[in-house]
């Protein structure tokens, strides 16, 4: 399948994204919709949980994206590779975490990952940048016990804004960490690796 040509970046602020997306039903999206949730916001093209899910059968798999286009290629591929346990949701994360999440069962979502989202650098566009408290808010309450969230970003700034949004929540617990402690690797990621950036790196785990 050929790559779908889209935007690098898209304006969240926009009116065409201002929307907030229904509560998910997992039943309708994995075969077996009782599994551990492993949840990836800003998906992009998708291929880290494609790689993710092809390994890892007993777990159940969400991209959220804000890009429609790389949504529907991602889920046609998804398809292709008969990969019951995946799924990809065109979303505004920043507006609709919360609401999706809403109807998750308790002690399903275990793992979630926010990799190398969209800097915005200017400081008039801060306001469009990913992780928000709403965001922080909406995993701390859905997590289970010990659930962890990975961030990670080659931007210096945009990591210790990220970091410090949850280090705010009382009931995450936080982890340096110098490697990725999952398997697959994001494109993002092994680009800067080749060019020997500095990755920074959090591990937030749920206490209560």
């Amino acid at each position: 399948m050929p790559r779908v040509r889209v935007h690098q970046h898209v304006n969240p602020l926009a009116p065409y994204f201002r929307f907030v997306s229904k509560p998910l039903d997992l039943e309708k999206l994995f075969s077996n919709p009782n599994l551990p949730l492993h949840l990836d916001i800003g998906s992009a093209r998708g291929r880290f949980l494609l790689r993710m899910a092809s390994e890892f059968r007993e777990r159940n798999f969400l991209g959220l994206e804000i890009r429609e286009p790389l949504v529907k290629e991602a889920n046609a591929i998804a398809r292709e590779n008969q990969l019951t346990n995946l799924h990809y949701e065109f979303t505004n994360a920043s507006l609709s975490l919360g609401n999706l999440l809403k109807n998750v069962p308790p002690g399903i979502l275990r793992d979630v990952t926010i990799q190398f989202p969209d800097p915005w650098h200017k400081r008039k566009h801060a306001k469009r940048r990913m992780v928000t408290e709403e965001i922080v808010e909406a995993l701390a309450q859905h997590l289970v016990k010990d659930g962890r969230v990975f961030v990670q970003t080659d931007v210096d700034f945009l990591a210790e804004e990220m970091f410090e949004l949850f280090r705010k929540r009382q009931n995450f617990r936080e982890a340096e960490v110098d490697e990725n402690p999952f398997p697959i690797k994001t494109e993002r990621e092994i680009a800067c690796e080749a060019k020997s950036l500095r990755i920074y790196r959090r591990v937030f785990m749920k206490k209560i």
